[in-house]
């Protein structure tokens, strides 16, 4: 019998390894297998860092990417005590390198390792098994998850993340847990004073968690919120200015931006987006200084070549302006929005056959690209090309049939075909969908006029000199329908 049982045992202990082993294989396969296809979707090769992204990463000295590394270590241990300094970027400037011995900071990671020192010693060589298996299982969830991010094995990207310390927090709390434990056996009235700082712990936390929600309900509230943690990081200055240019706030949105460019001297997209503002404000020699930087800085930035390009264009520097959108295409090869630029500039020079083929270019890379349609539109019909027009705006309204911007073109070019109708049909459908644009009212009162049905030709009119009083061409048309219906009043009597 007993060696009945043994046998059993030993069977049973032998499918258990192997069914251990299967578990092993299985486990490793999947990692195994997921590390491939994340290898084969960052191109097969390790993603590309740049210095502002991991500054430490790039130090010449070993030395000093040393005591940095662990600089950064010793605040990811902070965020897990205490999470107070949160901040969506750590980036750009916002924690500068330690160079020198006298650099206060080196304190914090002499503490961060005293701390480690002395608890490893007490998991290696404490006499209680418990107490080593919980110490051993606490520091080993602390530092494992985090060992991807410590740029040890190979350069990360960012500084301090808050993200890849979540699992080393299950760690934390486990050793956090154990101390206080251990401080609760130290007689009753200490077990009250701990549970209360334990209370006060928690509170805390949760008053920070719903504080930090609030900062991610909008970009504003997390932008700003950024501010007081990191504020030389330039990139924080580049998020809170654009937050504030898509507000429409352009004056606030510009100080950030300059903010920006002046912490981070080679900072082209915050160039760019200042370049832009500073355009659309009219300030196009500051525009084109920014811009001519960013460009030199980074010579394959497509974007700030077109910007550039625009300005140049405003600044009646056409040839610069041409090379520029031809550049910005060559570092782009799809960019609809360069093509029709280019098409207004050219437009511009009378160079209509370019302008055309430059506008068909952005529509066949970007079909429902409007501003394209319709400038097609409008150059076919200025150049008495009606019929081509006529097939075009049919071809766009196909692909953006609730454009009231390429119905009101069409409806012109139809106007002048003598198709009354069908133009008629077309304007008053733009109007349903913007009523409000004094020079809608005004053409279709020019086609009335044309189709000889004055009484709505002059409603229509009116119309329009009710929404734009002053708009010449409204004005001087009306003048010359009265002058028709006085005459037709004479004809009468």
């Amino acid at each position: 019998m007993a060696l009945l049982r043994k046998s059993k045992l030993s069977e049973m202990l032998l499918l258990w390894k192997k069914g251990l082993f299967t578990r092993i294989l299985l486990v490793a396969s999947g990692g195994i297998a997921l590390l491939y296809v994340r290898w084969r979707i960052m191109g097969t090769g390790p993603p590309v860092f740049t210095e502002v992204d991991n500054p430490a990463s790039f130090a010449d000295s070993a030395l000093v990417r040393a005591i940095n590394y662990n600089y950064y270590y010793s605040l990811s241990t902070w965020l897990l005590v205490c999470p107070w300094w949160l901040c969506f970027d750590w980036s750009m400037g916002c924690l500068p390198l330690i160079k020198s011995i006298g650099d206060i900071r080196l304190f914090a990671p002499l503490i961060l390792w005293i701390f480690l020192i002395g608890i490893m010693f007490q998991a290696l060589f404490s006499t209680n098994t418990d107490e080593k298996r919980i110490l051993v299982s606490g520091i080993t969830l602390l530092i494992i998850p985090f060992l991807p991010a410590s740029n040890i094995f190979f350069r990360v990207g960012f500084v301090i993340a808050e993200r890849v310390i979540y699992l080393s927090s299950t760690g934390y709390c486990m050793l956090l847990a154990y101390g206080i434990c251990i401080l609760s056996r130290h007689g009753r009235r200490f077990k009250n004073i701990v549970s209360l700082a334990v209370a006060g712990l928690v509170i805390m936390n949760i008053m920070q968690c719903i504080r930090r929600s609030c900062h991610w309900r909008t970009e504003e509230d997390l932008f700003t919120s950024a501010l007081s943690v990191c504020p030389f990081n330039a990139k924080v200055h580049y998020n809170v200015g654009k937050n504030l240019a898509d507000r429409g706030k352009e004056i606030s949105a510009i100080q950030y931006y300059r903010e920006a460019v002046r912490l981070n001297p080679k900072y082209v997209h915050a160039m760019n987006n200042l370049g832009n503002i500073l355009k659309e404000r009219k300030e196009l020699h500051e525009a084109e200084k920014l811009l001519s930087r960013a460009v030199a800085i980074q010579p394959d930035f497509a974007a700030a070549w077109m910007n550039l390009g625009i300005v140049q264009n405003s600044l009646n520097k056409f040839e610069e302006a041409e090379r520029s959108y031809w550049t910005a295409i060559k570092y782009r090869k799809k960019y609809p929005d360069c093509y029709y630029n280019l098409g207004r500039l050219y437009a511009d020079l009378h160079r209509t056959a370019e302008a055309l083929n430059a506008w068909r270019n952005a529509t066949l890379l970007k079909p429902n690209h409007s501003l394209a349609w319709n400038n097609l539109i409008i150059l076919l019909d200025n150049t008495g090309n009606l019929a081509q027009a006529e097939a075009v705006g049919k071809e766009a309204l196909k692909l953006l049939p609730n454009d009231h911007t390429i119905m009101f073109s069409f409806a012109n070019v139809l106007g002048k075909l003598k198709k009354y109708k069908e133009s008629e049909n077309l304007f008053l459908k733009a109007l349903q969908i913007n009523p409000t644009i004094a020079s809608y009212h005004g053409n279709l009162a020019v086609l009335y006029h044309r189709w000889g049905r004055l009484d709505l030709a002059d409603k229509e009119y009116k119309l329009a000199l009710k929404l734009d009083p002053t708009s010449p061409g409204i004005v001087e048309n009306y003048n010359l329908l009265k002058k028709k219906l006085e005459q037709v009043k004479k004809g009468q009597h």
